[in-house]
């Protein structure tokens, strides 16, 4: 900028030509000084990476054993022995609890006494048949050379039929004392409690001495013992109707728990509900399995766990995607340009989800966009500066 030579200028207007000078060089610096700082904002590079649709559930599911039961004897009695604790981890088929049983003991105790009886008398009565079969065919040789009368062989015959008929008899015996032993046996199964499967013991109803009972049709009472098998567990939790239709069986998903922060676990969908529920004031859902990939026991997971599901149900690899909080109303992003000013751009999305939304078309591979739209002043027009970068994840 060149000012006109003061000695030019006739000398009563010299101060009001410095004057000028003056106010013109303070009104540059106020405008120097009052120029908009740039605003410094986090952009996103636009990358190629991979973009999931899922599908979560509506209200919080449900950890559940895959195996639980909830067991009392099928007989009522006595409780007289409790073989377990709880807590205490237990083999299939081990016993947990016994009811007062003596009387089926004796039952037991007389009917193989019974059964050793019989076994004596069959030998005996047996042999007897034996020596009685061979006595009617020497009978028999002899009648044929006429050594003996028809009457002496007939009384020959007939006794070694009714000596072989009583050893049947006798044999039968063995076999009612044997049905015998098995209904005692029966019964004393039916006195004691055994583990179905391995699993840890989670609670136990009633102490020694007090009365066990079974449940009657239609009366629900306090179980026995709950045992529960914790190598297997599994979600249950309600997805919306209107996502059921893109779910299916061994789709892969994600289990966040409320009581393990931080953590996210594998699962898979094994069990779609064949039906809706619909239940009063609230919206109709379809019941959904995820089950545990692999559980370890650090993970110390507990049945009744409130958690959450996600169920991915679609995948595109290597696909033009951002993060999908840089997306404005109307899928815009605020674009980095060249000089520094942010541009608007109108994109059109493909999959999306919380995360990443796949980009059809609108911006190119490598170009920068603001994630941090939440700045004051953060718009399109304005001039801005690189705050930092975030990698896509």
């Amino acid at each position: 900028m060149t000012f006109p030579q003061l000695g030019n200028i006739p000398s009563k207007y010299k101060k009001f030509a410095i004057l000028g000078i003056v106010f013109i060089a303070l009104v540059i610096a106020i405008s120097y000084l009052m120029r908009t700082k740039p605003i410094a904002v986090v952009l996103q590079k636009v990358e190629r990476g991979t973009v999931e649709a899922s599908v979560s559930n509506t209200r919080a599911g449900t950890v559940n054993a895959c195996r639980r039961a909830k067991m009392s004897p099928s007989a009522g009695g006595q409780i007289s022995k409790l073989r377990v604790k709880k807590g205490e981890r237990v083999k299939k088929g081990e016993v947990l609890l016994e009811l007062w049983n003596n009387d089926l003991h004796a039952q037991e105790n007389l009917a193989q006494d019974q059964l050793k009886v019989a076994l004596t008398r069959v030998e005996e009565v047996c042999t007897m048949a034996d020596a009685a079969r061979r006595d009617a065919e020497r009978s028999q040789e002899l009648r044929d050379k006429g050594f003996i009368s028809a009457q002496q062989l007939d009384r020959a015959l007939t006794d070694a039929s009714a000596r072989q008929s009583a050893c049947a008899s006798a044999k039968g015996d063995i076999e009612q004392s044997k049905s015998r032993i098995a209904l005692a046996r029966a019964g004393l199964d039916r006195m004691v409690l055994r583990a179905p499967f391995d699993g840890v013991v989670a609670d136990i109803s009633g102490e020694l001495g007090e009365y066990a009972t079974p449940s009657p049709p239609g009366i629900l009472t306090i179980p026995a013992i709950d045992l529960i098998d914790d190598s297997c567990m599994y979600v249950s939790a309600p997805i919306d109707e209107v996502d059921a239709s893109k779910l299916k069986v061994g789709q892969r998903s994600r289990i966040t728990l409320d009581a393990i922060k931080g953590r996210t676990f594998s699962g898979k969908v094994r069990r779609i509900a064949p039906y809706v529920l619909d239940l009063e004031k609230q919206a109709r859902t379809v019941e959904v399995e995820v089950e545990f990939d692999k559980i370890a026991e650090k993970d110390n997971l507990l049945v009744g766990y409130s958690a959450d599901v996600e169920i991915i149900h679609e995948v595109r690899n290597q696909v033009l995607r951002i993060p999908t909080q840089t997306l404005l109303e109307g899928n815009r992003v605020l674009r980095y340009g060249s000089n520094g000013v942010l541009e608007e751009r109108k994109v059109t999305t493909g999959l999306s989800n919380w995360e990443h939304a796949e980009v059809l078309s609108g911006l190119e591979e490598g170009d920068q966009i603001v994630l941090s739209l939440d700045r004051a002043g953060v718009k399109a027009g304005v001039r801005v500066v690189p705050e930092e970068a975030k990698p896509a994840r």
